[in-house]
């Protein structure tokens, strides 16, 4: 099944099921819905309050406000290459072979998968990374990796936009990134549950193409095949001594070359006017227009 978040017609946010190319609201909000008995497999089965055209909808983030959003670094190329690109060494820290790194994000600051992205205050070279995220569909703790994939509601689009140049600073302290990552966060389109990708699973993950595209030129990407650390480990660390919600998102961080950061002996990073492309086979596309930063 795929899922969307959309505003109808008499501006309220309502979610369905896509049909064909329809949509079939059954609910107003995906994380009340995967809150209820039976979650989103019994949604799906409820008569729908209304039914619109796709191409048509004004589609919003998949997960509006999410409880909680985790950022992982699950690529090994990426890392390598991002690595090489700071400093100039591409060496990874025995640490991130040890157990999959997460920071947390600000679930203030998510988008809709085309709304225009301003580029964050005081920021020089603006960025994008093309990812994945899982949606947690239930309330679970102390996961063992084999099975916390069970706990996934669907995957979707993910895109982390990100500050580099305030990064560098931050970085250099032992918090990791917080500014460089507060302002924007791209979900959708579509929320896609796991049975949608089971025909494409490979090795950690799913062989599917993960892009980025400026100003509709291919800049990079690779494939979720990948992954170094599969969602299942990350799960699973992430709920050792805690609990994971019910429409929590957990990313996977970029497939390698899928930012700029990477590529920016030769690319330039983004600016007013830009527009990019965030797309992953079978999950969809973000598409987003940079604008200049907005008053602070």
């Amino acid at each position: 099944m795929r899922w969307v978040s959309y505003r109808s017609a008499d501006c309220s946010t309502r979610c369905g099921v896509v049909r064909d190319d329809t949509i079939h609201a059954v609910g107003r909000d995906l994380l009340e819905l995967l809150r209820t008995e039976g979650g989103l497999e019994a949604a799906a089965a409820r008569e729908p309050t209304e039914v619109v055209e796709l191409a048509t909808a004004h589609l919003l983030a998949p997960m509006p406000v999410p409880p909680a959003v985790r950022n992982f670094a699950a690529f090994e190329r990426h890392i390598s290459n991002a690595g090489k690109a700071a400093v100039g060494d591409s060496t990874l820290s025995p640490v991130w072979y040890e157990y999959p790194l997460f920071f947390f994000s600000n679930p203030a600051a998510i988008k809709g998968p085309h709304d225009q992205i301003p580029i964050a205050p005081g920021a020089r070279l603006w960025d994008y990374e093309v990812e994945v995220a899982a949606v947690i569909a239930g309330d679970c703790s102390h996961l063992d990796a084999a099975t916390a994939e069970k706990y996934v509601a669907g995957y979707l689009v993910y895109c982390d936009w990100s500050a580099r140049d305030v990064s560098a600073s931050e970085m250099g302290f032992v918090y990791g990134p917080s500014k460089s990552k507060d302002a924007s966060t791209s979900l959708g389109p579509f929320l896609v549950t796991p049975d949608e990708l089971e025909p494409y699973r490979s090795h950690n993950g799913y062989a599917l193409r993960m892009d980025g595209y400026v100003n509709d030129e291919h800049y990079g990407g690779g494939s979720w095949d990948e992954i170094h650390w599969s969602f299942g480990e990350m799960l699973a660390h992430a709920s050792r001594g805690t609990t994971l919600r019910a429409g929590d998102i957990l990313a996977s961080g970029p497939v390698g070359t899928g930012c700029i950061q990477e590529l920016s002996d030769h690319r330039p990073y983004l600016a007013p006017g830009d527009t990019v492309r965030i797309e992953v086979r079978e999950l969809g596309a973000i598409s987003a227009r940079i604008t200049a930063p907005e008053p602070s």
